[in-house]
Formats: structure tokens, C-alpha cells, sequence
């Protein structure tokens, strides 16, 4: 994805606390000092080992450029293993128009959860990786594919043990859980042409053309580079425009978890990425859950981003479980 502007501007947090119990019970006192006991929420237990392995398979096919073997491999992978948790699974085959000009054919892959449900959240990563490596110290690397274990895999890894964790329990809302191809097909920053919507070019497919007509949701959390070490997720100002309250729902779970180190309540830059489109396009009210960082090397994402580092060693499975657990909270208390 493409940053436009960072800012480290502290605000003042108005997220609710929620019990950070996996099973809980929530109590009120009414004007009669009685006390009444609500209905109780069991969260599934987010596996980290598992999302891991979901990581590592992806990057063992290799870099997932659109156009490529590897890529038609982790698609059939993606699909076999959705099919196994979803009720449906829908694979959305489109062809997009690349920066340069080549015609690229990518494969959104939809996962659909307790479809009779009318309420329904929508969550989304994208599993194409970058084909250039344009953010390498080494510059002999420039038109080099990365692996994209975190810039990519992570999410995906995340969303997968997420939908497993369907399987097992169903949630009382529907779920629909969106792999996005062509994300990471954006100019290269050494062109400097300032070609405008270059990237999320699967999530600009969907959101003009999504796999049901007159498909909504209720609201959508998107997962960028999830997975790194010393994870760190200010809030995305296109999130806080088109969605504050859906960042401060998702950050105040998250504090509520004692996840507020990771989740913090700074402002974060303003990044075109796929969630951008699905607020734009379609008006579904989206965030993007992804690693900022102002202190790292390159001065935005995590140290690796856009490098040949960025390969399955520096996936830290605690980070995919923090992620893991919110998301999962997020649904199981609606």
C-alpha cells in the first residue's frame, strides 16, 4: 500500500471497556440497587501456532505475484482450505489493469459465515505479495518479488484460524471474510509518476462489482502487516474518518484485553490501502488494522516492508495472537 501522510498527534481515548475474560458475564445495578445478570459471551480461543502455519504455507509457494504459478498454487490452497470452515466460498476471477499497463488476472477469494444472517461484518487481507523488493538497502534488488510473510501472509494467516474458529462455534452474525489480490501491485516508488488508484486493485474490483448485488455490511475491519515483532497499530486516519466509532469499538475491545500497548490511541498516517476503496466505492465503513511505526527505518511500516526481509523468520506468533484475540472478541460480542 501507499502512504500519503503520518502523524504521531496523541487523542484522547472514548472507548468503551469490555471484560477481558474469553467467557464472561456482564452485571448491571438499576435504580432498585438489584443486580441483573446479562446473557454470557464465549469468545473462542484464537489458536497462534495454527495462524502461523497459515502464514508459512503461504510463503512456501513463494512470492504470490499475480501472473504467476505460485500465485495460482496459494489460490487453490486459499480456497481448499476456506472450504473446509465456510458455508460458501466464492472465488471472484477478474482482470485489472496494472500501473504499466499489463493486464493482470487475480482471483478474490470471498469465505462466507452463517449466511441466512441479515447483520453481517465484513473482514478483509490481501494475499498477493509486492513484485519488487523497491524499499531494499540493497538497490540490486530493486525487481525482485518478496515473499510479503507480513505485508500480506500475516493477515491472511490471522483470518484463516479465525474462520476455523467459525467452524467450531458459530457466531450470531453473519461473517464474510474477503482475500483481496492485486493490492500490492502499486507503482513503484522510483517512477514518481503519481499515477493515482495503482493499488487495491482486487479490493476496487469487489467494491464495484461484490460477489451479491446489493451486498452491505454492517462495518468492515481490514488486517495490513499484522504479524511483525514489536507490532504497533495507531489509528488509521481514513479509518477515523469514514469509521471512528468502529475504531473506537475495536480499540476499546482491545484495551479491554490489556492490548492497549498495541492498539494505541495516537493518530496514524492517512494509507491507501484496501479498505480505502471499500469506504469510497461501495460505503461500506471499513478500518485498517496495520502496523505504523515513525520510529521504524523507513520512517512509516515495519523495517521490512518492501524488502527481502520480510520473510517468514520475522513472524512473531504472539503478534498474529493479539490480532487473533481481538478479532475474534470483536465478533463474538455483537
Amino acid at each position: 500500500m501507499k502512504n500519503k501522510i503520518f502523524s504521531a498527534v496523541l487523542i484522547i481515548s472514548v472507548a468503551t471497556l469490555f471484560s477481558c475474560n474469553s467467557s464472561s458475564t456482564q452485571k448491571k445495578i438499576n435504580n432498585k440497587n438489584t443486580v441483573t445478570t446479562e446473557k454470557q459471551i464465549n469468545v473462542p480461543v484464537f489458536n497462534a501456532d495454527s495462524a502461523f502455519e497459515y502464514v508459512k504455507k503461504q510463503t512456501d509457494f513463494g512470492p504470490r505475484v499475480p501472473n504467476t504459478k505460485a500465485q495460482l498454487q496459494c489460490a487453490k490452497y486459499l480456497v481448499n482450505t476456506m472450504k473446509k470452515f465456510a458455508d460458501t466460498v466464492i472465488v471472484q476471477h477478474c482482470k485489472v489493469r496494472a500501473y504499466n499497463n499489463d493486464i493482470l488476472e487475480i482471483q478474490n477469494i470471498i469465505s462466507i459465515f452463517n449466511p441466512k444472517a441479515s447483520e453481517r461484518i465484513l473482514f478483509g487481507a490481501h494475499w498477493d505479495s509486492r513484485p519488487y523488493a523497491d524499499h531494499d538497502p540493497d538497490k540490486k534488488n530493486l525487481w525482485t518479488p518478496i515473499d510479503g510473510a507480513n505485508d500480506g501472509a500475516s493477515g491472511v494467516g490471522v483470518l484463516m484460524e479465525v474462520g476455523r474458529q467459525l467452524s467450531l462455534q458459530n457466531p450470531n452474525i453473519g461473517v464474510d471474510i474477503i482475500f483481496f489480490d492485486g493490492e500490492d501491485y502499486g507503482e513503484p516508488q522510483s517512477m514518481q509518476s503519481n499515477k493515482q488508484d495503482t493499488w487495491g486493485l482486487g479490493a476496487q474490483y469487489w467494491a464495484k462489482n461484490p460477489h451479491e448485488y446489493g451486498y452491505t455490511a454492517k462495518y468492515g475491519v481490514l488486517l495490513d502487516m499484522v504479524g511483525a515483532k514489536n507490532i504497533v497499530f495507531p489509528r488509521e486516519s481514513f479509518s477515523d474518518y469514514y469509521a471512528s466509532n468502529i475504531v473506537d469499538k475495536v480499540w476499546g475491545i482491545a484495551e479491554s484485553l490489556n492490548y492497549d500497548n498495541y492498539f494505541v490511541n495516537k493518530k496514524g498516517g492517512y494509507i491507501d490501502d484496501d479498505h480505502y476503496y471499500i469506504n469510497k466505492l461501495i460505503g461500506i465503513p471499513m478500518i485498517d488494522v496495520i502496523h505504523l511505526d515513525p520510529n521504524s527505518t523507513n520512517g512509516t511500516f515495519f523495517d521490512h516492508w518492501h524488502t527481502l526481509k520480510d520473510n517468514i523468520d520475522i513472524i512473531e506468533p504472539q503478534s498474529l495472537k493479539i490480532v487473533g484475540d481481538v478479532m475474534l472478541n470483536v465478533i463474538y460480542r455483537e
